[in-house]
């Protein structure tokens, strides 16, 4: 199973691309992991919401390949880490060959990228900055990994 982590724009802190790293690293030891920085629109705060979403939207879509697309979505469903785990684990055993889990811009998706989506995931029902669910995500990744592995990274 191929993973790929798909991120909207670079990432401003430059802090957070060191420990996204540091995650991605240990994460390869488990899967075959790929992570894509899609540029953000040009003269995207001259935008409007919504343009802003659309033009994100293409670059999503043109970055996507086979596989299932899943999102980090505010509006997704709420995992605790041993049911993402559980739910990671599933889809390794399935017929996909590759997931895509995307991290959207500051406003979220568009309604093209929602409709090619097999699935949204939150992290939270707060809401976090899309820079910081990156590292949010990649530590739940890896923790899922150490699940399904019985190794003692994740304490009940």
């Amino acid at each position: 199973m191929k993973i790929a982590l798909l991120f909207v724009g670079k990432t401003e802190n430059g802090y957070l691309p060191a420990a996204v790293a540091t995650y991605v690293e240990r994460i390869a030891r488990y899967a075959a992991v790929e992570v894509k920085i899609v540029a953000e629109p040009k003269n995207a705060k001259s935008l409007s919401e919504q343009e802003q979403k659309k033009r994100e939207g293409e670059l999503i879509l043109a970055a996507v390949g086979e596989g299932e697309l899943l999102l980090l979505d505010e509006r997704g469903q709420e995992l605790s880490s041993e049911e993402f785990a559980l739910f990671l684990s599933k889809k390794m055993s399935g017929s996909a060959k590759a997931l895509t889990f995307v991290v959207g811009g500051a406003y979220g998706f568009s309604e093209e990228v929602y409709r090619r989506a097999n699935g949204k995931i939150a992290l939270s029902r707060m809401t976090f900055s899309h820079q910081m669910v990156r590292l949010f995500f990649v530590e739940q990744l890896y923790r899922a990994f150490t699940i399904m592995k019985g190794e003692p990274y994740h304490h009940k």
